[in-house]
């Protein structure tokens, strides 16, 4: 993941203040909602890093393959990644 979890806990708090300050959403604990909002967007941002894993783990069994071809690991680790983001309706 790209930011730290307090990061992301801190960018949660502010946008729950903002979305309370402007209206958008009323509630009694607002804590909950920092604390729902930030696994949300931690989840959310922890997307890449799980296709990033996948990847690597589908380039490892075709490995033997790629090297009898000639295949550029990082051009395919592209590609494999384009492929699992349009699988998974990911936006990286």
């Amino acid at each position: 993941m790209i930011f730290s979890k307090d990061y992301v806990s801190y960018l949660a708090r502010q946008t729950s203040k903002h979305l309370v300050a402007t209206k958008m959403i009323k509630t009694d604990k607002p804590a909950l909602v920092d604390e729902r909002l930030a696994a949300a967007m931690i989840e959310e941002l922890a997307l890449e890093d799980r296709i990033n894993d996948e990847v690597r783990v589908i380039l490892e069994a075709f490995q033997d393959d790629m090297l009898k071809s000639g295949a550029n690991y990082p051009e395919m680790f592209k590609k494999v990644k384009q492929e699992l983001a349009r699988k998974y309706r990911a936006v990286l």
